[in-house]
């Protein structure tokens, strides 16, 4: 398959991943569904681990592990956490944020210095998102204040959950030379599975798999077979293939398909303060980005 196609067809899968998540949280409990999600696509990624396994030094599998905390773990239990709580499409569009999250982290931990043209970057950048962050209270008069204060904590933890993404990025950036990156996602996958499982086991303590229905059922198959199996698959196969300093263009597909899907799957409708917040992000991101592309980051 060409690279280019691995790419954009992950990112669809993954464009498409918030509402079919939210939709599926109305029926399965968040760390079930994530337990589930994890323990089986690894499952499936043990049947195309064998030529790629190698034993690990301590320090390599320590990288794993911790990388798979904050991407997988912290990620993914935040993001189902704030899904229910707000709007769907804010999610894509608040994760697009991450080369902007990246180049605060350099100037915090790696003593970067900022320059002007990416400092207007991030600023433009973090206006839209706060813009997004706070539209409950901004500009919906319908809801109530507790309805507002959910929406916002959801929108919060979509900021986590991306935040503990990047975690990843950083940390699984250092070993991926070293290590295969089937066998680096495998790792991940079953750590992750094993950090839900507590979770899990209390969630099914005031709920049974016997009510799962359709709805369940589909973030199932997608999270198991799509999202997780066939859009990493992909996405580690493009990226061994294209420029990384292209990789990042591919991720404006996501919040596109999210709308698309969560207009008549979810009836979530994007008001003015969506597309204006949106607009600012990628306006940010597109001027910070001349700098971002040999961002010293991309050498860890």
């Amino acid at each position: 398959m060409d690279p280019f196609w691995a790419l954009v067809i992950a990112n669809i899968i993954w464009g498409a991943a918030s509402p079919v998540f939210k939709f599926s949280l109305e029926n399965i409990p968040p760390f079930t569904l994530a337990f589930i999600r994890f323990f089986f696509a690894g499952t499936l990624y043990m049947l195309f681990i064998v030529k790629h396994w190698k034993p690990l030094t301590a320090r390599q599998f320590a990288l794993i592990c911790i990388g798979a905390f904050f991407g997988v773990t912290i990620n993914i239990s935040f993001f189902f956490l704030g899904l229910p709580k707000t709007n769907s499409i804010n999610a894509p569009v608040i994760a697009s944020m991450s080369p902007i999250f990246l180049y605060m982290i350099s100037i915090l931990f790696l003593h970067e210095r900022p320059h002007k043209r990416v400092l207007i970057g991030i600023l433009v950048s973090f206006v839209g998102a706060m813009i997004i962050v706070f539209a409950p209270f901004i500009m919906d008069g319908k809801l109530s204040v507790e309805q507002k204060n959910d929406e916002l904590l959801g929108n919060i933890f979509l900021v986590i959950a991306t935040i503990g993404s990047i975690g990843q990025a950083i940390l699984h950036k250092k070993i991926l030379h070293e290590v295969h990156p089937i066998q680096v996602t495998l790792i991940s996958f079953f750590f992750g599975a094993i950090n839900f499982l507590p979770f899990a086991l209390f969630e099914l303590q005031h709920w049974s798999l016997s009510q799962l229905d359709y709805r369940g059922w589909t973030g199932i198959l997608f999270g198991v077979l799509l999202s997780s199996a066939l859009a990493y698959g992909l996405f580690i196969y493009g990226i061994a293939k294209i420029k990384a300093q292209e990789i990042g263009l591919f991720t404006y597909i996501d919040p596109i398909v999210a709308v698309v899907i969560a207009i008549p799957l979810l009836g979530e409708i994007p008001n003015i303060l969506f597309y204006v917040g949106s607009a600012l992000i990628f306006i940010g991101i597109v001027f910070a980005e001349n700098r971002l592309h040999w961002h010293p980051l991309k050498h860890l």
